[in-house]
């Protein structure tokens, strides 16, 4: 009986040892190597060096000045990450995205027949989706072209420069990040008129 607790016991340390510490510390200190930036969050910085955020997160940016992300069903709170878990059958999703479609009109002054883009009146799972898709983007410049007084063409070559395309060449869809625009028109234009830049959190 002893011979035997004693085996377990020794089996129990090494795998707590190799599975608990060894394996973990090798892991991160190889991501630190290799990848530091994604290792340690995907931090974003600004001019002077502040973090302001995660490439991984969303922000609420509502100023007509910036780029706008994707609507959320958290209020772009990290430590809450979540969809609405309405299925595509429910009424108060349809009635939502009506409302989301309305308010996407208005504030991006479009007309009845332009196509808006799926993503900009749906939530995503997260709800902290980083990314709006090019076309999202491209409906929002002259928008963001007349806040700050600039000309559009210039506010869509600062999207067109952000758009990532699928990862690997095949994985998912082209993007663009809302945080990287928004400090990129921030660098080129200055913050807009009458609104704070984009501040770190």
């Amino acid at each position: 009986m002893r011979k035997t607790l004693v085996v377990a016991l020794r089996a129990t340390l090494v795998t707590l040892v190799l599975t608990g510490l060894a394996y973990p510390l090798a892991v991160t200190g190889l991501a630190q190597v290799v990848f530091p930036h994604r290792a340690n969050g995907s931090m974003v910085r600004d001019s002077q060096g502040r973090e302001i955020g995660s490439e991984l997160i969303a922000q609420g940016f509502a100023s007509p000045g910036y780029l706008h992300p994707r609507p959320s069903a958290n209020g772009y709170d990290g430590r809450n990450s979540g969809g609405t878990n309405l299925a595509v059958t429910s009424k108060t999703l349809r009635d939502g995205a009506i409302e989301l479609a309305a308010a996407y009109r208005a504030d991006n002054d479009l007309r009845g027949d332009v196509e808006i883009p799926a993503d900009a009146v749906t939530r995503s799972a997260s709800g902290l989706d980083p990314h709006v898709s090019p076309d999202n983007a491209r409906l929002q410049v002259a928008r963001i072209a007349r806040a700050r007084g600039v000309a559009t063409d210039r506010v869509a070559a600062i999207v067109d420069q952000h758009v990532d395309g699928p990862d690997l060449g095949v994985l998912g869809e082209p993007r663009v990040n809302v945080l990287e625009v928004n400090l990129a028109l921030d660098r080129s234009f200055g913050a807009p008129q009458r609104e704070a830049s984009v501040a770190p959190r």
